[in-house]
């Protein structure tokens, strides 16, 4: 269907064309209006002056009052006549009857046309246009008085209104070559104009276009990233959702100054920068972004530039779920290993004869893991919690830890899908601190237990290791804290801050010497609340 559309050269080029054409025709129209009212004007204002001056001459005044030669007076106004090119000069008595005429056989009869009385009844000098003997003509008329001031007669000078139109085709003519000249002058610009803005678009068509504006858009939106661009003067030119949720600003922003957007704020003076580049971390509304700026080059001059960030809390909560997969797929190869050395036991067992031990390790196995299978399969019902169970009891059969999962726990709700990472770095570090908190005692052994019969998921770990030190009891939730020598200390600094996105707590029972009891509480409904604000905002 496109293949039919007009090209934007071509509709530009007629569209062009169409309004000079129309253009060219309404000056046209009013030329030729103007111009014969102007000629209409001149010729009777020509026509008035030519009979002002015959009405002031001697001879005529005397012929019409009976004392003058009036064959010496036709002859006058016949040269007259022809000096100011009128078509007729004709002289009347006070009653109206003709003095003088271009045609003898008219004169002694009545003037024609009824545009007299002006002058004879009110002595008024003017211009009329009106139908006489020899046709339509424009009239100049004054009257003409005697030595005592009194109207003795009328003079009315006349040029035909064929005349004028001939007079005034002679200069449209020229009017016209100069509105072709135009009219060809604009065809060429609108040509070199169209293929500019051909270039100018790269070749793109108008509904090209559009497409591309309406992905650009909606490609603009899908990304999970904040994007803010600014052109070469600071303005705002692209927003998108996420940064006008992140920012706290709206669709107003656009157009308008970053630094009037967000003020005293550290973008904004980044992107005013033209030479800052690369990736920044700031906080913004008790947000920490992490921002990459890209400059916008156009032609070797600077043209703006790009700002996209990311939530870090995010970002690390992705980092944390990665690192959790991982863990589990160590944790499955090394079940994996577990399960072929028992093998290889049950194997040595065989081939021994101890036909009775080699039961009695089987049912103590199977009897084990089919206990332990039970409560997580039927007992817990979310297979987030599933998952970090399996798991870590693997990971604890590597070991050698005693890992049990207290037969009355149960969690019957299923959490939202944006729950799933920070309860795997929830669960997961503090199980994981157990195990290395027992590791070098003589029966190492973590319990777990958990239960959301209440309002609350609440998840109690509890080992027997050596307790956590009072030294270090008031900032173990901080980075870089840590009860294990080389270690990082990250744990329960995650653990706190995935804590703080679900509204958690947690709670430390120290029983030094017989270990630490660590209990997690998380509200069920206002993860449930933000699972179903995100819905409606999606």
């Amino acid at each position: 269907m496109t293949t039919n559309k007009r090209t934007l050269e071509k509709k530009f080029r007629r569209y062009v064309l169409a309004l000079i054409a129309l253009i060219m025709l309404l000056i046209t129209v009013v030329y030729i209006y103007l111009e014969r009212e102007q000629a209409r004007h001149l010729i009777g204002e020509q026509a008035l002056t030519t009979a002002l001056t015959v009405a002031e001459i001697p001879e005529v005044k005397q012929a019409l009052s009976g004392t003058g030669n009036r064959e010496q007076v036709r002859e006058l106004i016949d040269q007259i006549q022809r000096n100011a090119g009128a078509e007729y000069i004709v002289i009347g008595d006070r009653d109206g009857v003709r003095l003088t005429h271009p045609n003898r056989e008219q004169i002694g009869k009545e003037m024609v046309g009824g545009d007299n009385d002006d002058a004879l009844l009110y002595g008024r000098s003017y211009t009329s246009l009106a139908q006489g003997s020899l046709g339509e003509a424009v009239r100049g008329k004054t009257p003409i008085r005697g030595e005592d001031g009194s109207i003795i007669g009328v003079v009315s000078v006349g040029y035909m209104v064929e005349y004028i139109n001939a007079t005034f085709l002679k200069g449209f003519t020229v009017f016209a070559s100069a509105i072709l000249v135009i009219f060809l002058i604009g065809m060429v610009g609108s040509n070199a104009l169209a293929k500019s803005i051909r270039r100018d678009t790269f070749g793109l068509e108008p509904y090209q276009i559009a497409r591309l504006y309406k992905e650009r858009h909606a490609v603009i939106e899908a990304v999970s990233e904040g994007l803010l661009a600014t052109d070469q003067d600071g303005r705002v030119t692209l927003l998108n959702a996420l940064a006008k949720e992140v920012l706290q600003i709206d669709e107003q922003a656009i157009g308008q100054k970053i630094h009037h957007v967000l003020p005293n704020s550290e973008i904004a003076a980044v992107l005013q920068d033209e030479e800052a580049t690369g990736q920044n971390e700031v906080i913004v509304n008790e947000k920490r972004l992490i921002i990459y700026y890209q400059i916008i080059n156009e032609d070797g001059h600077y043209a703006g530039k790009v700002a996209r960030f990311q939530n870090r809390t995010e970002l690390q909560e992705l980092v944390n779920a990665l690192s959790e997969i991982q863990q589990y797929s160590k944790d499955l190869r090394a079940q994996t290993h577990e399960y072929t050395n028992k093998l290889y036991a049950i194997s040595g067992y065989l081939q021994l004869g101890y036909y009775d031990e080699a039961i009695d390790f089987i049912e103590e196995e199977t009897g084990t893991q089919t206990r332990d299978d039970q409560i997580v399969f039927e007992q817990i019902q979310d297979p987030t919690i599933q998952a970090i169970l399996i798991g870590k009891r693997s990971k604890a059969s590597e070991k050698k830890i005693s890992f049990t999962l207290d037969s009355s726990s149960t969690v019957e709700w299923q959490w939202p899908a944006e729950a799933a990472a920070p309860l795997v770095t929830i669960i997961g570090n503090v199980v994981d601190n157990a195990f290395d908190a027992v590791i070098g005692r003589d029966k190492p052994t973590v319990q777990v237990f958990l239960t959301d019969i209440g309002r609350e998921l609440i998840v109690e770990v509890a080992d027997n290791g050596s307790g956590i030190a009072e030294s270090i009891q008031t900032q173990l939730f901080e980075r870089g804290t840590t009860t294990k020598c080389g270690q990082r200390g990250y744990g329960l600094a995650l653990v706190k801050a995935a804590l703080t996105e679900l509204n958690g707590t947690l709670e430390i029972e120290d029983n030094q010497p017989s270990g630490t009891i660590m209990s997690l509480y998380i509200p069920k409904e206002q993860v449930g609340e933000r699972s179903e604000r995100n819905d409606s905002r999606r």
